[in-house]
């Protein structure tokens, strides 16, 4: 319409929709794609009741029912029809992120289950004398050096202005799939200690149950782990086989 667009549809897992007061949308412009920036605020807009998620609590999510809404010309972000670059560029950026969190939350389970294991005596012997758990934590530390530095190299390439599309897809799955292993793990190792959320009786909070819980989105949103390995496919083969 002269001097802007009209705005219908239903967007689902929003994140902060519930707290925002603008919202990038990207929208079927005739026969491309735009990024067009709205005012939540508008009487067209409405949000649904916030999501209630296994984990990742802190990120509030929620549906935005968009009925006729207006946004002006001089809210298109960058240029009409340039709406799917700008937004897998920016899914790309996110996925080296999601790894790095990754790896934060890796790192802070195997923290507090090698702490555990090697002050917990099961039998005169601290649990971390098992050989069992030596090999795993073991193989868990590798594993979290290697996510990490995926994670910095697809950061550097995009310092560089180099694309870093594949680093990315595999920092985030390496990232994600980590720190949901490490996290299992650590409960496993902690016993009723990594299963507990709090012990009133002895005092103590024990956060390796919340860390499994928001380890889990990980491995699905930014684009699902099945879609990072394709990503990294077209990578080796090429777009003409793999598609």
């Amino acid at each position: 319409m002269d001097g802007g667009w009209r705005i219908d549809g239903r967007k689902r897992w929003i994140t902060n929709a519930p707290a925002a007061d603008y919202i990038l949308l990207l929208c079927r412009t005739g026969n491309s794609l735009s990024i067009l920036l709205a005012e939540m605020h508008d009487a067209g807009v409405k949000v649904s009741d916030p999501d209630l998620k296994m984990g990742n609590h802190a990120q509030l999510t929620a549906d935005v029912i968009l009925n006729e809404v207006f946004v002006a010309d001089d809210h298109v972000v960058g240029s009409v029809g340039n709406g799917l670059r700008s937004a897998l560029a920016a899914l790309t950026l996110g996925r080296i992120g999601i790894g790095a969190i990754g790896v934060a939350m890796a790192q802070r389970a195997f923290d507090i289950a090698t702490a555990y294991t090697l002050q917990r005596t099961v039998y005169g012997k601290p649990i971390a004398a098992n050989q069992h758990w030596q090999y795993r934590f073991a193989e868990h530390a590798i594993e979290i050096e290697s996510a990490r530095s995926l994670c910095q190299k697809a950061a550097r390439l995009t310092d560089l202005d180099e694309s870093p599309a594949a680093f990315a897809a595999m920092a985030k799955i390496k990232g994600s799939t980590i720190a949901v292993d490490v996290a299992r793990d650590a409960i496993q190792c902690c016993g009723g200690c990594g299963f507990v959320r709090s012990m009133p009786g002895a005092g103590q909070n024990w956060p390796l149950e919340s860390i499994y819980r928001d380890a889990k989105v990980g491995e699905i949103y930014e684009g699902a782990n099945e879609i990072q390995k394709w990503i990294i496919a077209r990578q080796i083969f090429g777009r003409s086989v793999t598609g």
